[in-house]
């Protein structure tokens, strides 16, 4: 009770800046750890060739299912609780991190055994061609033997966030991408596994990640703690915290569906093409994963504050969210764009035309950059006070309203180019529905708070 007090006083009262900052900086840590380990797994398998660069991208869109699943629950869970929290409301903020916890392991497991029945018809689902099948396979195979693994991961990540740990949470993430990165090299080229290295390093990457998080929760480091009494049966718990996750489902699951819609669009100009959006992919959520990061440490604040009825701190919390993200992103986009030729010679120095393609798409990409800490502050802020709907909506704005429908018709006019430019555009319709909804949301909340005076 009184950690829970203590925390509690921390949310409500640290100056807004400091507090979004505090929270921020570690999940930042840990994401541009996790997103450092993904550019690094696909440096160390571009080693293998074209067809296993493009292997990656494949099984990219299977990870961003798993994702979806995790993030669906944990987000859910994480945003219901940090509003239980600020209303003090700890007992059913336990129940419903139980039950999220166990959803998790039973939709991961799910997953696993529909994902290894139909593995390969999976992976050509996916986008992969007949040279890349056999890489994205093999790889695909490990990665979902840890499915359940990887889903409760998610869940006690955001856990952990949702109540402000996001200290304790950045250990958990770099302890299992670090370890990654040092495996790579050893289970691919030591070992000779090739790609199959890869995947085994990923898993018991993820392994070890999960056991470290979990700890935390059994030396009681934190407020939740998960007990089989906890457990329940009451279809108003489910109903809150997944209903809450939809956005984030939308989001990820989303993504997930545009990167397949990508493999396959790249497909038809190539293994190259494949590869070249892969590389890409994976140094832009470098970037992007750091703006997220950047979200995650808002998110709580703005449930935390909007649970307790402090509606001033929201929007302090939004509009410092919003500042900090844009001139970053802006001035990481700008450094990137420069850099973009020799960073792409560098995945696959053998290949110009993967190196040709990629350097279009990330520039591209860079250009756009401005335009999206507005999108992750709108979806986040939704999610948090619990419109989940509007919070869904939003989710689905980036990668479903625009990109799919781009990503049809831009190649018939313009070719390669056109899917070069699909999420850049995407990202820029994005901000220009965003920007009115959050205009209006705050202008709602400032009347319901002079009201409530």
């Amino acid at each position: 009770m009184q950690q829970n007090d203590a925390q509690y006083q921390k949310m409500i009262k640290t100056p807004v800046p400091r507090l979004v900052i505090s929270l921020a900086v570690p999940t930042m840590i840990g994401m541009l750890v996790t997103s450092i380990y993904n550019v690094a797994d696909t440096y160390f398998v571009s080693r293998l060739g074209t067809s296993a660069s493009g292997a990656v991208g494949i099984v990219f869109s299977l990870m961003a299912v798993i994702q979806a699943i995790g993030f669906m629950v944990g987000m859910g869970a994480g945003s219901v609780i940090s509003r239980l929290l600020g209303e003090q409301e700890s007992g059913r903020a336990q129940k419903i991190a139980s039950c999220a916890l166990l959803t998790s392991i039973v939709l991961g497991a799910a997953l696993s055994a529909l994902g290894l029945w139909f593995l390969e018809d999976l992976m050509l689902w996916m986008g992969a061609t007949e040279t890349i099948l056999p890489y994205a396979a093999e790889y695909a195979r490990a990665i979902l033997y840890v499915a359940p693994v990887m889903t409760a991961s998610f869940v006690l990540n955001n856990l952990l966030r949702a109540e402000g740990k996001t200290k304790l949470s950045m250990v958990g993430i770099a302890c299992g991408s670090l370890l990654n990165i040092g495996l790579d090299p050893l289970f691919i080229f030591v070992f000779q596994w090739g790609i199959w290295g890869a995947a085994v390093a990923t898993a018991v990457s993820q392994c070890i990640g999960c056991a470290v998080l979990f700890v935390f929760f059994l030396r009681k480091k934190t407020i939740i703690r998960f007990s089989l009494k906890n457990l329940s049966f009451d279809a108003s718990i489910y109903k809150e915290f997944l209903s809450n996750g939809m956005p984030s489902l939308f989001r990820q699951g989303l993504a997930g569906v545009a990167s397949v819609a990508l493999n396959h669009m790249a497909a038809s100009y190539g293994d190259a093409a494949v590869a070249a959006m892969s590389i890409v992919g994976k140094i832009f959520m470098m970037l992007f994963c750091v703006l997220i990061g950047l979200g995650q440490g808002y998110q709580p604040v703005a449930g935390y504050n909007y649970g307790a009825g402090e509606y001033g701190r929201v929007r302090k919390a939004y509009r410092f969210m919003l500042c900090v993200g844009t001139v970053g992103m802006t001035v990481l986009g700008a450094g990137l764009f420069l850099g973009a030729g020799a960073l792409l010679r560098q995945f696959v120095p053998d290949d110009k035309e993967v190196a040709v393609i990629g350097t279009a798409a990330l520039r591209m990409q860079c250009a756009a950059m401005p335009f999206l800490a507005l999108g992750i502050a709108c979806n986040m802020t939704f999610q948090a006070v619990g419109r989940s709907v509007k919070a869904t909506l939003f989710a689905s704005c980036r990668q479903g309203f625009f990109f799919l429908p781009l990503l049809y018709l831009l190649p018939r006019m313009f070719g390669i180019t056109g899917m070069e430019a699909a999420q850049p555009l995407a990202d820029v319709g994005t901000f220009l529905v965003c920007f009115p909804a959050m205009r209006k949301f705050f202008g709602q909340m400032e009347e319901k708070s002079t009201s409530a005076l």
